[in-house]
């Protein structure tokens, strides 16, 4: 199996359920509070530790509010964390999050240690990240680390998995780097400037991202699966029925699934099936990374 690594994000996530969400200026009672680590690049390792692969986390958390503790967390799920620094007096990423009782969510998130991902820590950890295989990105990282690492990378005949997440604008270049895109609808819409309501729209605003240098787009459709697309391919591939309870990292568990199942050398339509299947798991339980499933 092929060995993989993360390059991103580790956040806290103090989550709260809610019947709904408030409008503006609104105070409402919430009916629960817990607080999870996360953090999308974190999530995607620890998704990965569950299922046993042999992954190794990239990034920097704070030595303040369960910062240290989130080493631990991952470590004990597997997660190699020897890319991971812990910065003095400097707060962990951090990530609010409300569920509604639909199992919709919104999320706010504050950078805190992320933000100090720089290209010369990427550099530091060469030597580490190099022994790797196959690699997964986001954006909660700064973009110049994220254009440094997967240039470097695709000079170096990596496999890169690219989840633009949470989207923003982006240079053309980044499309090129990346040997699969992952945006879910919102995201897709963002990056293309097209509005989503049917499989032609998702078609045309993958194409948009391929005109830009994309190899293979997956389009993260939630409760309809996911779609490969690429210049001569459209295919849907289907989701598994579950219920819902809360789909905080649903994304990040399909992008881990994905890089699983490609480290073992599966095709591309067995390998976003099972990423289905995992995302599925994932959201049919409070949390991010606790309601990630093993294999």
């Amino acid at each position: 199996m092929k060995r993989l690594c993360v390059i991103g994000s580790l956040n806290v996530d103090l989550v709260t359920s809610v019947d709904r969400f408030p409008k503006v200026g609104e105070s409402i009672f919430s009916k629960s509070f817990e607080i999870f680590t996360g953090g999308k690049g974190a999530n995607q390792a620890f998704a990965l530790g569950r299922l046993g692969a042999d992954v190794l986390m990239v990034g920097k958390t704070g030595d303040t509010f369960y910062g240290p503790q989130y080493v631990e967390t991952l470590e004990k799920n597997n997660v190699n964390c020897d890319g991971v620094s812990i910065e003095k007096n400097t707060f962990p990423g951090a990530a609010i999050v409300a569920v509604d009782k639909d199992g919709n969510n919104i999320l706010f998130v504050y950078p805190g240690a992320n933000a100090m991902v720089s290209v010369d820590y990427v550099k530091e950890k060469w030597d580490l990240i190099a022994a790797r295989d196959i690699f997964l990105f986001q954006l909660e990282i700064p973009l110049e680390t994220n254009l440094y690492a997967m240039k470097r990378l695709r000079e170096a005949g990596k496999c890169i998995i690219f989840d633009p997440a949470p989207a923003k604008e982006l240079p053309g270049e980044i499309y090129g780097y990346a040997d699969y895109i992952t945006p879910n609808e919102t995201e897709l819409e963002s990056l293309s400037g097209l509005s989503i309501r049917d499989e032609e729209d998702i078609r045309k605003a993958a194409h948009v991202l391929i005109d830009r240098g994309a190899s293979k787009v997956i389009a993260k459709a939630g409760k309809n699966g996911a779609y490969l697309v690429t210049e001569k391919e459209f295919v849907h591939i289907g989701a598994y029925k579950v219920k819902a309870v809360d789909p905080t990292a649903a994304g990040d568990s399909f992008n881990a699934a994905l890089a699983f199942s490609l480290a073992q050398d599966k095709d591309i339509y067995e390998s976003i099936r099972f990423a289905n299947a995992v995302a599925g798991l994932s959201t049919t339980s409070m949390g991010a990374q606790t309601a990630m499933p093993t294999l």
